[in-house]
This record gives structure tokens, C-alpha cells and sequence, in this order.
């Protein structure tokens, strides 16, 4: 199935963009809020987001990865205030010191630090870790539709 070719809108911006590596997977959110018509292009050595926001603001992202990626095994999903981007490694256990494959940073990539850790020494699969990071971060975007606690369940009297 081929997909249609993502073009660079004339005016448009990046989406800002945190990262973070783990053994078997990369992980990118992309920052946009309430994101529509978005477009996701995974390639084996790049990627191309292009999508707009609530503002109808026009963001285009395009990056080279540090190393191949295995599109069959990488995904998106779309969230009310991030896309979040799975990238399943080609080579695990090997850690990247970038997102890019240009030394040069861009201004619009950070690193997660909130995600980062050194896991070289960890049975972390990543990919259920995340799944569960998306579903909080899923949780937390639609304003937890649980019920509220009860101020009053903090007493210590029984």
C-alpha cells in the first residue's frame, strides 16, 4: 500500500518534539494541541509528520533517524495534546546518543528527560511501557473521566 507523498505545506512551522531511547524501540510526542488532518510517513531511515492544530496552525516535521528503523513495527497514535510516534529499532541493545542522523540539533527536538534512562542493563521490552505511557497520557489529556476522590476519605478516623 502506498501512501500518498507528504508535502511541505508554504507556511507552516515544526511541532515541538521530545524523545527518548529504550532497548528495542525510540519514542517521539510531538507537541500539538487538539491535532487534525494529521499525516505520518515512517520510513525506514525517516520520517514526515504534517498535521494542524486547533488554531488551524500548520506544522510539518521531517527528520532522518540515527539509524534504521523497522516500519512494519512502528506506529502512531493520535492524542488531544500529542502524536506519539513508536519506532521499533532494526539493531536493539544499542543505544542512540541522537534522534537525528545530523549531529547538528534542531531547535524543535529535546530530549524526554521525565522518560529517559539508562537501560542497558534492563529486561525492558518497551513497547508495553509504551502503551502504557500513551494510555496516561491519554488519560490525562481527556481530564480523567473517573469519579473525583472524596476530600473526606483523607481522615484518619475509621
Amino acid at each position: 500500500m502506498n501512501k500518498p507523498k507528504i508535502v511541505r505545506p508554504e507556511e507552516s512551522q515544526p511541532a515541538h518534539a521530545l524523545w527518548y531511547d529504550r532497548k528495542k524501540y525510540v519514542t517521539i510526542n510531538f507537541k500539538v494541541q487538539k491535532p487534525k488532518d494529521v499525516q505520518v510517513d515512517i520510513q525506514p531511515d525517516k520520517m514526515t509528520l504534517c498535521c494542524k492544530n486547533d488554531n488551524e496552525d500548520v506544522f510539518y516535521n521531517e527528520l532522518y533517524f540515527y539509524d534504521k528503523i523497522q516500519i512494519h513495527d512502528s506506529r502512531e497514535r493520535v492524542y488531544d495534546r500529542t502524536i506519539n510516534i513508536l519506532l521499533r529499532k532494526i539493531k536493539p541493545d544499542y543505544a542512540w546518543p541522537r534522534l537525528q542522523k545530523d549531529p547538528s540539533k534542531a531547535s524543535w527536538i529535546a530530549v524526554d528527560f521525565d522518560n529517559w534512562r539508562d537501560w542497558e542493563h534492563e529486561e525492558d521490552e518497551g513497547k508495553e511501557e509504551y502503551d502504557r505511557y500513551a494510555d496516561m497520557i491519554q488519560e490525562m489529556a481527556s481530564g480523567n473521566k473517573g469519579e473525583t476522590p472524596d476530600m473526606g476519605d483523607l481522615s484518619d478516623s475509621d
